[in-house]
């Protein structure tokens, strides 16, 4: 019997367990999220400093970046398809039969 190439690596209809889909809204609502507070217009007159030397909104921004990182991370953990790496063993597989 012939396998399609690009079938899903599980033919359920709920193939994850529910912490994953969790997992998924919550990459998607940290993403909506930097998106909107990465508009600091509420430090742009700031001008303290933080420790003595960097500027709050030049902190903020770091804080910024870090927390794109974990979401980053977090996406690659919990929301990356499956069925990418599914399709590329299959590409490897009929790549080696032929």
């Amino acid at each position: 019997m012939k396998q399609l190439l690009f079938a899903p690596p599980s033919k359920r209809r709920h193939a994850f367990p529910a912490h994953v889909y969790i997992m998924k809204y919550l990459v998607w609502s940290l993403v909506v999220a930097l998106i909107l507070l990465h508009q600091d217009f509420w430090n742009w007159d700031n001008a303290n400093l933080v420790f003595g030397f960097i500027p709050v909104t030049l902190l903020y921004q770091v804080c910024i970046s870090l927390g794109a990182g974990l979401t980053w991370f977090l996406a690659v953990q919990f929301a990356w398809p499956q069925e990418l790496e599914y399709i590329e063993q299959q590409m490897e597989e009929k790549k080696g039969e032929e």
